[in-house]
């Protein structure tokens, strides 16, 4: 019988507010918790052959793909299809739900990923963009809509919030800028529009985009590209070998970026690489690095294994989805 996790896809990460547990969702409907600790700060004389796999391995009852992760001080939250899903870190063993919100769509399809979950900085609203084009904006403490973001003219890929600020890419090849103060668009690029950045032939869609002060970084079919966040004019673009973006984000006055490349890229605002980490997966669809308490980077995507690095230089370590 084939093993159906050796093509296993990881869409999506967090990381528990203790930094004690990694938490990946396949495509499978599987959360897969990994005991940071254990794996980080090994003690050799009780190390068991399975330290680098999921202490707590779920799947969900519907068997539905997790799309999105996030995490606030109390809950891990599950974006999959059709709804949004509340676990207890206290109780994460389990692996029962507290709470669900289900996604108020009103197109005819019968299923609307969660595709990127996005927490308000004082985690008492959760955005959710998602597969009928529009993102959702959800009050936590009771599970009511609270406003409806529409703009986009196919599906979310990815949102991101920093300053009163949300950005959102979508398969329309849009990256769309809006005001979380009054729930309205501000502005938009659309790189595909761009002979700088436009790559034709792997089409418009934009898989990523997040805010930085001053600039904007995105990219997807067309290339990655550092803009101006107020002029929306093009500063950098980034000169790597990919064939499609699906992650980027700022760190340390630098980018991170992946998707179907062979390595995962660290790059400064000028576009030179600074580091280049070779990857397990043939597409990268979720990174996430941590500073505190414990300081790493996890690279997954379309591969049953996750990339963990301590030093973001280079590969310590393999995890296992199994």
């Amino acid at each position: 019988m084939l093993d159906k996790i050796l093509y296993n896809t990881v869409l999506c990460q967090t990381a528990s507010p203790c930094g004690k547990y990694l938490v990946a969702g396949n495509i499978y409907g599987q959360v897969a918790v990994f005991a940071l600790d254990r794996i980080l700060n090994p003690i050799v004389e009780l190390l068991t052959p399975d330290y680098n796999r999921p202490k707590y391995l779920h799947t969900l009852e519907s068997g539905n793909q997790i799309s999105s992760l996030v995490s606030t001080d109390r809950f891990l939250i599950l974006g999959s299809v059709n709804e949004i899903i509340g676990w207890e870190w206290k109780s994460i063993a389990s692996g029962k739900a507290k709470w669900s919100i289900k996604i108020p769509s009103k197109m005819s399809m019968d299923q609307v990923d969660v595709n990127s979950l996005w927490l308000s900085d004082d985690q008492e609203k959760i955005y959710a963009g998602c597969g009928d084009n529009n993102i959702y904006v959800f009050n936590l403490e009771d599970g009511s809509l609270m406003s409806t973001l529409k703009g986009h003219s196919n599906y979310v890929h990815s949102i991101h919030g920093k300053n009163q600020q949300l950005v959102s890419a979508g398969e329309d090849g849009n990256v769309m800028i809006w005001d979380v103060r009054t729930d309205k668009s501000q502005n938009k690029i659309v790189p595909k529009n761009s002979s700088k950045v436009a790559r034709p032939d792997l089409g418009k869609w934009v898989g990523s985009a997040a805010l930085g002060d001053d600039w904007i970084v995105c990219g997807g079919g067309p290339r990655l590209a550092l803009w101006h966040l107020r002029s929306l004019d093009v500063a950098t673009v980034f000169d790597i070998p990919d064939t499609g973006i699906h992650v980027c984000f700022f760190h340390d006055d630098c980018v991170i970026a992946g998707g179907t490349a062979k390595h995962l890229y660290q790059l400064n605002y000028s576009g030179e690489v600074k580091v280049e980490l070779p990857v397990s997966a043939t597409t990268v669809y979720s990174v996430i690095l941590r500073t505190e308490p414990n300081k790493f980077l996890a690279i997954a995507g379309s591969s049953p294994n996750i990339d963990l690095c301590t030093s973001f230089n280079y590969r310590d370590q393999v995890l296992h989805f199994r």
